[in-house]
């Protein structure tokens, strides 16, 4: 389950990533037409349970539209030891919980709850070796409090992602308007 972008986001993102993917040539490097906020990762799942999964999505509701704002770059763990290339999100308080209901209302399922703590983020490049990230880590530095765009969004979607060679492509399954009153 994820959050789209805005297709002026996309584009914001495609002038860092040029720069900063010739500095790390083994990384994996998304592509923004494909980028999301990933609300829920839920992994491979059998056909036989999407109707329920479907179903419960469609029960998942907010007070408020979420309100983003993508700012910065960062790595995970961290700059040290940079496994991660992300751009960062700044998002209305609500996000969180949403993500939390998301969890509560699909854990019934036998869909697992992430351990980890909810850290919303985009995934620029994940970095294979550390071939050029001292490069990339300086000169993400210059990167660090631009702004990417902004956006409001009061659905979410269930996402089908495809390996390729070429790297992931998502799909999107089922729209959800998460907005209480919302049509």
């Amino acid at each position: 389950m994820a959050l789209d972008l805005t297709e002026e986001i996309r584009e914001a993102l495609r002038e860092p990533i040029a720069k900063l993917k010739p500095l790390a040539k083994t990384a994996r490097w998304a592509r923004p037409e494909g980028m999301h906020v990933t609300l829920k990762f839920i992994g491979h799942i059998d056909a036989s349970r999407l109707e329920a999964i479907r179903a419960a999505l469609g029960t998942v509701q907010s007070n408020a539209p979420v309100e983003v704002q993508i700012r910065g770059v960062g790595f995970f763990p961290d700059e040290r030891r940079p496994r991660v290339l992300w751009c960062g999100i700044e998002a209305s308080a609500n996000l969180a919980p949403l993500a939390a209901e998301i969890e509560r209302t699909l854990e019934p399922l036998g869909i697992r709850r992430e351990e980890r703590k909810f850290t919303p983020h985009l995934t620029l490049a994940r970095l294979k070796d550390s071939h050029g990230v001292q490069k990339l880590v300086r000169a993400a530095e210059e990167m660090k409090p631009r702004v990417f765009g902004s956006a409001r969004a009061r659905d979410f979607h269930l996402f089908e992602s495809v390996t390729k060679p070429s790297g992931a492509e998502y799909r999107k399954i089922e729209s959800y308007a998460f907005v209480k009153g919302a049509a």
